[in-house]
């Protein structure tokens, strides 16, 4: 599978496939595709399966595009202005991504839920109790809000980011939360309560603009009806 990433801030990833390659993606993703592609919608592992992706935010079912033919193209769109993250998976390394992080993969990637253990880091973290887990062999697609900042943590060093910012991260990153420092800080800083607090050794990838955050920065531009 080869692919390319176009489309600027609304982004669209077109992969070419080889007879017999197979790719997967959330329903709804897919934008194009050439004639000699065969699409088959399921479970993608049983209903169990289904039903644990649902929960960490994707759909229960999954859409597998396979290539009947040599050099068939098929592309898979972004929902929000941002870009397209590719990561390769080579069966060793694990990645934990946010909910709603996956736009499509090879088949050989297999999707899975994340669960946080600490009750805090669920209830405060800004993510919820469940994220999504990418293991296998082959590349993934993620979505990213806005930008991405990549940054490597070295073993023990932290970095604090700000609720709904964390995109995805490896699995060797702690995840944990730390409250604002001071009354001033907590009231009058606009930051919340608490930051996450992620611990190396590990890549983690940050989102400038979190599509919560585009909603609040929009919703004062909307007109409203006036009584």
């Amino acid at each position: 599978m080869e692919y390319e990433i176009t489309g600027g801030s609304f982004p669209t990833v077109i992969c070419t496939l080889n007879q017999g390659e197979t790719m997967k993606d959330e329903t709804g993703a897919m934008a194009f595709m050439t004639s000699e592609i065969k699409m088959e919608t399921s479970t993608g592992g049983g209903l169990l399966k289904g039903l644990g992706r649902a929960l960490s935010g994707d759909t229960i079912f999954l859409n597998f595009f396979t290539a009947e033919a040599d050099n068939q193209k098929i592309a898979f769109s972004a929902c929000y202005p941002g870009k397209i993250m590719p990561i390769t998976l080579d069966g060793t390394n694990t990645i934990i991504g946010e909910k709603n992080a996956f736009l499509a993969a090879e088949d050989s990637v297999d999707i899975d839920i994340y669960f946080k253990k600490k009750i805090g880091v669920g209830l405060f973290g800004g993510e919820g109790f469940i994220l999504q887990k990418f293991t296998g062999t082959g590349t993934l697609f993620l979505e990213i809000d806005g930008e991405v900042v990549e940054h490597d943590l070295a073993p023990g060093e932290k970095l604090l980011v700000n609720q709904g910012h964390v995109a995805a991260m490896e699995e060797t990153v702690d995840f944990d939360i730390e409250m604002v420092k001071g009354v001033k800080n907590i009231v009058f800083g606009g930051e919340g309560l608490f930051f996450t607090r992620l611990t190396g050794p590990g890549k983690v990838w940050i989102q400038t603009m979190p599509i919560s955050k585009l909603a609040d920065a929009i919703i004062p531009y909307i007109p409203t009806k006036s009584d």
